[in-house]
């Protein structure tokens, strides 16, 4: 099942539209921050980095059990954006086709015409990914990766810019296919909400009794400025010294005794654009070593497969190796610009 907010276009970024000073870009994060945290109350640490991969072009993966927020956080983030959203939600009997589009013939000219599908948006948010099939999961590997459809031997462009957002289930829940290391490795991060405390629940139980946080939320940021934002994101500076500092992380995780699969040289290109996302959040035009620190477990955790372990402890476990591997690397010494 599919539902469209508004007509998929696909805008290009234009040339004259320039980079948006840091300072706008902080002052508007902030607001887009604040609105979703009036939906997603007492989470900002998993609000800030879905903020963080809309703004480094990546994709974001949620994972948590069921009615903790994950689809109400991924609405909310599409939401604070003036751009074309769809949802599509991820069943055993969803085909590829329901996903990419599907090639029509057309009578009266005698040829066949593509009838894109909900993949042709700004915002795509998949709901319970790993409850459809490997074969329909494998579906989103070109877009998620090469940011295109490919349909009958023809190459379709995705909208610019393009997010998925997609939210999954423990793999213990009954009905869900696990995904693949190769499309885990194409979001850019995984993030997990857990339980709100006692004080969040409560609060949540008064509001949503009057009206719910997110049908009042409006857009915030237009896709021009939006495509401002990202180039001002693509254009911190890095020095040699952190740019090495990440590599040496990212490596170590593949040597960790307890590490069967490292993170992959992919990783390493998402932590420095995550990086510099996280950078420019915080005012600052480069990129320091407590920027890689603080993307690292999002980015790496989810990418790296230990020996002899599996299920839910396996997550925490691989998070808590990350977190070893960032205290045990060098942190370059001098001036980061």
């Amino acid at each position: 099942m599919t539902t469209t907010s508004r007509p998929a276009d696909r805008p290009s970024a234009s040339a004259d539209e320039g980079l948006m000073p840091l300072a706008d870009v902080q002052r508007r994060a902030r607001d887009i921050l604040e609105a979703i945290g009036t939906v997603i109350d007492g989470k900002d640490g998993a609000i800030g980095t879905a903020l963080t991969v809309l703004l480094a072009e990546g994709h974001l993966l949620i994972e948590d059990v069921p009615g903790v927020g994950k689809t109400q956080l991924a609405r909310a983030l599409a939401k604070a954006v003036d751009a074309t959203v769809t949802r599509i939600q991820f069943t055993p009997d969803l085909l590829p086709s329901d996903i990419t589009g599907v090639s029509v013939f057309d009578r009266p000219s005698g040829g066949f015409e593509f009838k894109p599908g909900p993949v042709f948006a700004n915002v795509v948010i998949g709901d319970e990914i790993n409850r459809a099939s490997p074969k329909t999961q494998s579906a989103l590997l070109e877009s998620l990766e090469e940011r295109q459809v490919t349909v009958d031997g023809i190459t379709h462009p995705l909208p610019d810019p393009f997010l998925v957002v997609a939210t999954q289930n423990p793999v213990e829940m009954e009905g869900t296919y696990s995904l693949p290391e190769a499309q885990r490795d194409r979001f850019m991060a995984r993030i997990s909400l857990g339980y709100p405390d006692a004080e969040s629940e409560l609060r949540m139980v008064q509001q949503r009794e009057r009206v719910s946080p997110l049908d009042v939320l409006k857009p915030l940021v237009s896709l021009t400025d939006l495509r401002r934002m990202i180039a001002a994101v693509r254009a911190v500076y890095t020095a040699e010294a952190v740019e090495r500092y990440a590599v040496a992380v990212v490596q170590a995780t593949r040597v960790h005794p307890d590490v069967r699969l490292g993170a992959s040289p992919r990783a390493t290109l998402q932590l420095m654009r995550a990086s510099k996302s996280w950078a420019a959040l915080n005012g600052r035009e480069f990129v320091v070593p407590d920027d890689i620190d603080a993307m690292s477990g999002p980015v790496l955790g989810h990418r790296i497969i230990l020996a002899g372990r599996a299920g839910a402890g396996a997550v925490s476990a691989a998070y808590d190796v990350v977190a070893d591997v960032v205290a045990a690397t060098p942190v370059p010494l001098g001036d980061a610009r």
